[in-house]
This record gives structure tokens, C-alpha cells and sequence, in this order.
């Protein structure tokens, strides 16, 4: 044991091998922090080029439509910034539910901005009636909606889940069911399924 006292006070940090740690901001980009004793070095990652990171940021396009009724389709912010797959889709209104995603086309669409936070904790179902109500007016009017937030898998994918369950009495299972197969890649976060799971809508 005294051995082992002796052998930790004597310790020094010089001794303690090369480190190096690559850090992911929130914003995508990488550093690598590297620690040799007391010192600290750290070096912007390039993920351009080199395959030396594991994080690679995804630049490709995602202009899948889900079309969960005729007037009602599920998409991410790709598809709201492509006018191509707008038109393509009859699209005559936009209910933006995303964060920090301008809308594109204000002069050729009808928009309503909703801006709703992707984290369990944020109440989804409290912003169901003035988006039902957006889309109620698309529909009555015999118009096309757009439903987007930023990836169009949760805050989105929730409100036509939402939507579902409301004007179509459906339970959330079948209403989920429908949403996922019109839109593969939908998956609310937990916070969200539970709310669905639990909202008891009133009729309209």
C-alpha cells in the first residue's frame, strides 16, 4: 500500500500518453482537442476531403412529399425551399412549424409560421388548434397544404398525427400508422408520442 502512496504522489502528468478527443458542436462543426500533460491543443476537423472524422455532414436534398390526405402533405424544409416539387405537388399553402426557417415564397404562397421547439419537454398538442385550424381552411377551400419543420420527422410528423386523431376520430396507433406510411422516416421525439398517445381530442 505504501508503495502504491509513493508510486501516486510521484505521478506527474508528463508521463500520461498523447490524447486527442474529437468534439461535435451543435452546429456540426468538428475540433480535435488533444492533451499531452498540462497542455491543450485544439485543431479544426475537416470533414471535407478526408475521412479521418466519423462525422460527415449531410448535404443531400430531402424532396420526399408524404401525402397523407390529397390536401394535406408531410415534408422536411427541403421541399418548402424547392419550388420545383411545390408545384409538382399543387402546393398553395405552407404551415411552417419549424425553427428558424424562413419562408421561401411568399409572393406565389400562403403561409403560417408556427414555431415549435423539436424537444420533449415543448407541449406539442398546445399548438394543435391554431395549426388544425390552418389546415381546415386549405381544406375547405379545396386547396393543397404543406406541412413542414426542419426534417420533417417529429415536430410535423406530430401535427398530421394530431391532425388525424382529431378529424378523423382515428386512435393514435391507426393515425400514426397512416403518417409513417405516407412518410417513412417519421419519428416524433419521446416527449411528443407520449402527448399523442395521450390527447383526447375534442370534436371540432
Amino acid at each position: 500500500m505504501n508503495s502504491l502512496a509513493s508510486e501516486i504522489q510521484g505521478f506527474s502528468k508528463s508521463h500520461l500518453k498523447k490524447q486527442s478527443t474529437r468534439v461535435t458542436t451543435v452546429t456540426g462543426e468538428q475540433f480535435i482537442e488533444t492533451r499531452s500533460g498540462d497542455e491543450v491543443q485544439v485543431t479544426e476537423c475537416s470533414t471535407e476531403g478526408s475521412s479521418s472524422c466519423g462525422f460527415v455532414k449531410d448535404l443531400s436534398l430531402d424532396l420526399h412529399v408524404g401525402v397523407i390526405k390529397p390536401f394535406l402533405l408531410l415534408s422536411s424544409q427541403d421541399v418548402a425551399q424547392d419550388i420545383g416539387t411545390l408545384t409538382k405537388h399543387k402546393v398553395t399553402h405552407v404551415l411552417n412549424v419549424a425553427y428558424g426557417v424562413e419562408n421561401a415564397f411568399p409572393d406565389l404562397l400562403s403561409y403560417k409560421t408556427v414555431t415549435v421547439l423539436d424537444v420533449p419537454e415543448t407541449d406539442i398538442t398546445s399548438y394543435f388548434p391554431e395549426c388544425f385550424a390552418f389546415i381546415d381552411q386549405v381544406r375547405d377551400e379545396g386547396d393543397v397544404v404543406l406541412v413542414h419543420c426542419n426534417a420533417g420527422v417529429s415536430r410535423s410528423a406530430s401535427v398530421a398525427v394530431g391532425y388525424l386523431m382529431s378529424r378523423d376520430a382515428l386512435t393514435f396507433q391507426e393515425a400514426f400508422d397512416a403518417v409513417k406510411a405516407a412518410r417513412p422516416s417519421t419519428c416524433p421525439n419521446p416527449g411528443f408520442l407520449q402527448q399523442l398517445k395521450n390527447y383526447r381530442p375534442t370534436p371540432p
